[in-house]
């Protein structure tokens, strides 16, 4: 299998220079991904509702290279508050519990004060996929 591209059609991609995620045979590289809704071009205030629109757009991407949050085998958080991660819990527990990826998470800051998360992933496809 050749090296593959995905975008999620954000314009950051192209003036950056940078893909949403990129295919590497069985493996699938996710972009650190935030929680803005790219069809409106929003991002919502609470960390919550961006956790889980960031997880929708990284299952958008996934989806592109046949693979779903169930084959993510790393995943990093970073968090610029640490009063955010706990609520995050629930909605982690939702997109990733099926697959208990190896995790990090690192608190710094984000590129606009907007961002409450931003979650980077790897995921491997399975056999036969």
């Amino acid at each position: 299998m050749t090296r593959r591209l995905i975008s999620s059609g954000s314009r950051f991609e192209e003036e950056i220079g940078y893909s949403r995620a990129v295919v590497d045979g069985d493996m699938i590289f996710v972009s650190g991904t935030t929680g803005y809704d790219y069809a409106k071009m929003t991002i919502v205030d609470d960390v919550v509702g961006q956790c889980d629109q960031t997880f929708r757009n990284i299952a958008a991407a996934l989806a592109q290279a046949d693979a779903s949050l169930d084959d993510v085998v790393r995943v990093m958080f970073i968090v610029p508050n640490r009063a955010d991660w706990e609520p995050c819990y629930p909605t982690i527990k939702k997109y990733l519990g099926n697959a208990r990826p190896a995790s990090t998470l690192i608190h710094a800051n984000l590129q606009t004060d907007a961002m409450k998360i931003e979650i980077e992933v790897t995921a491997k496809r399975r056999q036969g996929t």
